[in-house]
Parts: C-alpha cells; sequence; structure tokens
C-alpha cells in the first residue's frame, strides 16, 4: 500500500518565510513551497505555517493541487502565433500583433502567469491615459482574452485572469462624435490644402469625398483596391459597381459581394480606367510622393483637417477645461449612415453599413435621430393636409360653380 503524502513544515536559515516539505512518491524527492508565513519564531506564526501546511497536504491527497505552470510569456506568444494565427483572418492577425506588443511595451512580462487581474486593470489604465478610445481599448481586451482562453484550454495557464470592464460615472459621457452636417463637410474640403500642402490637397480631396459618399471604416478605406482579389476590391464586372471582400478577411471564410451606394459609385467611376488600378486611395505626402500611410497616422491628418474647419463633435470639461472632439474618420461614417437611413430598409442599410448584425443598424442608425424623424412625419403631414385642402378647395369651387350655372338658368327663363 503506498504510504500517504505528509507535508511538515521546516524553517531554512537563508528565508524569510517558513517553508512547507514533503517527499514525492512517485520519484522520492523532496517538494518545497513557501507557507507565507514569516519564520518568526512566534508560536501563532508557527501554528499558521501548520495551517497552510495541512492544506496543501489535503490539496495532494485529493488530487487537487496544480503545480503553477511556469511558461514565459515569449514562448506563449511563439506557440499562439504559429499553432492559431494562420488560421485567423489578416484583419485579426494584425490586431492580435498590435495587442501583444503593447502587452509587451507597456507590462514587460517574463511568465505568462505575470499577466494578473491587477496587470491587466494597470494595462487598461495605461492605454487610456495614452488616449486610446474605450472602444479600441475593449477590443484590445477581447482579442487577448481569447488567446489565454487558448493558453487554458492548451494546459499553459490556469485560469483566465478576470478583466474588468471599465465603468463610466453615473452622467458622464464618453467622448463619441456625431453625423456632420453637409455645411460641416464642406469647411472640411475647404481646409484640405492647410493641413496637407497643395501639392497633397487633390489626393486627401478625393479621399474625404470617399469616406463621405461610402461609410467605409478607416481601414476599410486604405485596403481597397481596384485590382486585387486578395484585398477590398472594386468589382466592375456587374450591371453596377459593387465592394468584393475575399473570404481571408471575413470570419465567415466566404466570399461576399457588397453594393456600393450611387454617390460613391459615380465618384469611382468618374475617374478614368488609366488610373483604376492599385488602391482606391492614393494618398501622397506634403511633397507630392505617394505613401502607404498607417490608418493611426491617416486618422489624425483626417481629424486635424476637421479641427481646422471647426467642426466640433462633441467636448466635456476636464479639471475645468474643456476637451474638445473634432471631425474625424468615423464621423464621416456616420453621417453617411444617418443620410441613407430615411432612404432604404433597415435590412440595406445593414449592407451599405457593412454590420455583422441588424441589432448594430438599428441600435445606432435606424431611430436615434428623433428630430430628422420628426421632420419626415410633419414633412409627410403637411403634404397630407395640403392634398385634402386642395380637395376640398375643389370640390368648394365645384358646388360653387353649380349655384351659379343654376342662378344663371333661372334668370333666362
Amino acid at each position: 500500500m503506498d504510504k500517504p503524502i505528509t507535508v511538515s513544515v521546516v524553517k531554512f536559515g537563508d528565508r524569510p518565510h517558513y517553508q512547507m516539505q514533503y517527499r514525492d512518491p512517485m520519484t522520492g524527492k523532496k517538494k518545497t513551497a513557501s507557507t507565507g508565513v514569516m519564520a518568526t519564531g512566534r508560536e501563532r506564526d508557527r501554528k499558521a505555517a501548520e495551517k497552510a501546511a495541512n492544506k496543501w497536504e489535503d490539496d495532494l491527497r485529493a488530487g487537487r493541487y496544480q503545480p503553477p505552470i511556469r511558461i514565459s510569456w515569449e514562448e506563449f506568444r511563439e506557440r499562439y502565433e504559429n499553432e492559431v494565427l494562420p488560421s485567423l483572418a489578416s484583419k485579426t492577425v494584425k490586431m492580435l500583433g498590435t495587442v501583444f506588443n503593447l502587452i509587451e511595451s507597456v507590462l514587460a512580462p517574463e511568465k505568462l502567469s505575470s499577466l494578473t487581474a491587477d496587470r491587466l486593470s494597470y494595462f487598461q489604465a495605461e492605454l487610456r491615459d495614452g488616449g486610446r478610445a474605450e472602444a479600441t481599448i475593449r477590443s484590445y481586451l477581447a482579442h487577448l482574452k481569447s488567446s489565454l482562453r487558448w493558453a487554458v484550454d492548451m494546459g499553459l495557464m490556469k485560469d483566465v485572469p478576470k478583466i474588468q470592464k471599465p465603468q463610466r460615472a453615473k452622467g458622464s459621457k464618453m467622448m463619441k462624435g456625431r453625423p456632420i452636417a453637409g455645411e460641416e463637410f464642406d469647411r472640411m474640403l475647404g481646409k484640405v490644402s492647410a493641413v496637407v500642402g497643395d501639392a497633397a490637397a487633390s489626393t486627401w480631396t478625393f479621399y474625404l469625398n470617399g469616406l463621405w459618399t461610402s461609410g467605409l471604416r478607416l481601414a476599410e478605406s486604405l485596403e481597397l483596391h481596384w485590382d486585387r482579389q486578395d484585398k477590398l476590391c472594386i468589382d466592375t464586372s456587374g450591371k453596377r459597381p459593387m465592394m468584393r471582400i475575399p473570404a481571408a478577411l471575413e470570419k465567415g471564410n466566404q466570399d461576399r459581394l457588397l453594393p456600393l451606394s450611387p454617390e460613391f459609385a459615380e465618384l469611382l467611376l468618374a475617374l478614368p480606367e488609366a488610373e483604376r488600378k492599385g488602391r482606391v486611395f492614393k494618398l501622397i505626402d506634403r511633397d507630392g510622393k505617394p505613401r502607404e500611410f498607417q490608418a493611426d497616422w491617416v486618422g489624425r491628418v483626417v481629424s486635424a483637417i476637421g479641427e481646422k474647419a471647426g467642426v466640433k463633435v462633441n467636448s466635456k470639461v476636464v479639471d475645468g477645461k474643456e476637451e474638445v472632439k473634432y471631425a474625424s474618420a468615423h464621423d464621416l461614417r456616420r453621417s453617411f449612415g444617418e443620410r441613407w437611413a430615411p432612404r432604404v430598409m433597415p435590412t440595406v442599410l445593414k449592407e451599405l453599413m457593412r454590420h455583422e448584425s441588424i441589432e448594430t443598424t438599428l441600435k445606432y442608425y435606424v431611430g436615434q435621430n428623433a428630430q430628422s424623424t420628426a421632420d419626415l412625419l410633419w414633412a409627410a403631414h403637411e403634404s397630407k393636409s395640403q392634398s385634402s385642402n386642395t380637395s376640398g378647395n375643389m370640390a368648394q369651387n365645384a358646388e360653387s360653380d353649380e349655384r351659379g350655372l343654376q342662378a344663371t338658368r333661372s334668370s333666362v327663363n
């Protein structure tokens, strides 16, 4: 019969805490761990150490104890990138690369187990202080959590650490934008040269018009091509211009063909055929040189144009100082959605906005602008009233004409 595991408390002169120790019945080697109790020599501390040793002994005998997993962060990242990323969409791969780089930059973890709830809370705070939007932080954490779930499934860590969602104070609001009016967009176009320079102005003006008429997300717009089947691609082979999304970029892993708004299609088809190759939006810098700009840099330029045009989309007071958010690329997308919401059914708008679910379309674009909805209702009401009055007047005029005709007949007789 196997001898049961017995854990005893020991004290080493070179360690500040009481240790607990047992002999592994399989290997015959001693296993040692700290009790976490300072080795003061006091009776109460000795009893606390014995209590910890008894618990460890019970866990070992019942098979509940799991030794700590000591895989390094570097080893985890290498395995995840080799075993998981090849099966994911390129957009997800790029996002995870950003998240892992930020983890290394902010937390510099040596072990995967270093990613505790406390450290991830600090990670959130650092991102927020660095100006990251709450939606961006939530997206980063969601991708990180998915990778950590895989680590648990593979036995690389015991549990996924608790990731607290940021809570906003009651009555506070996030610095979201809003749809901008046509007049505000015209002001932005008028300030393009002042921000990017005369040499680059035409490419950036075309780009802003593209965002305004397409509803494209910033990253989508910079990946849109005329002739690459592995990227977002304009397809002019059918009756109407469409946008083709390759399977590699879709969660459903299937090619998709989506409609373009007529105004965006007209903007594209106005380009000479000789220019319809490569990227749709060929941005150049102030010196007139073509460049493949990163999405975050392009976003900052668009916001700088919004600021130069004085198009404020939100503001809040922090420590007695007003912080202003100016029109961004996403606000142009919002404007596109608001303009098309009254014109088409929600299912059509969902396709135009490229939402994954109709719930997103309904939540953000259908019925959200009460003033616009009220204007439509009153316009319909006034149109009906005018139609009724016209009919009523026509009836009254006909009755008056009939009475006059009868009087004329009487006088003649």
